[in-house]
């Protein structure tokens, strides 16, 4: 009976050690942008991060938070499949801004990694 129940055990726990090593990993390549200059009356401007998914369990990104309500991120909703790339587009308005430089941060969550990756834009409002 030892012996069933020590079977049991072990192959629980292989069973646990084998799903816990699937895990997604985030990659972006570039984590910052550079508008250049921009005018304060101009349109909205935008930049895409591209997202890959370098593990081996789907990527989920969970929210994305920008710095300032002047950024408006987008991104890709559904799971990224092992291997596979999403999108994390970035919109800055310049309309009402300060004139001069700026640099704005916009955080992504995911399963892919503790905390937050930050991505950062920048540009100057002329």
């Amino acid at each position: 009976m030892r012996q069933v129940i020590f079977v049991c055990m072990a192959m629980l726990l292989a069973v646990g050690m084998v799903s816990a090593q699937e895990v997604a990993v985030m990659a972006i390549e570039e984590t910052s942008y550079d508008f250049g200059e921009i005018k304060e009356a101009g349109e909205k401007v935008s930049h895409t991060f591209k997202v890959t998914n370098k593990g081996d369990a789907p990527l989920v990104i969970t929210r994305v938070i920008p710095s300032c309500g002047c950024t408006t991120p987008e991104w890709t909703k559904e799971p990224i499949a092992p291997g596979a790339s999403g999108e994390v587009t970035v919109t800055f308005d310049p309309k009402g801004r300060p004139l001069g430089p700026f640099t704005k941060n916009v955080s992504i969550y995911s399963n892919g990694k503790k905390g937050s990756f930050i991505l950062t834009i920048r540009g100057d409002v002329k």
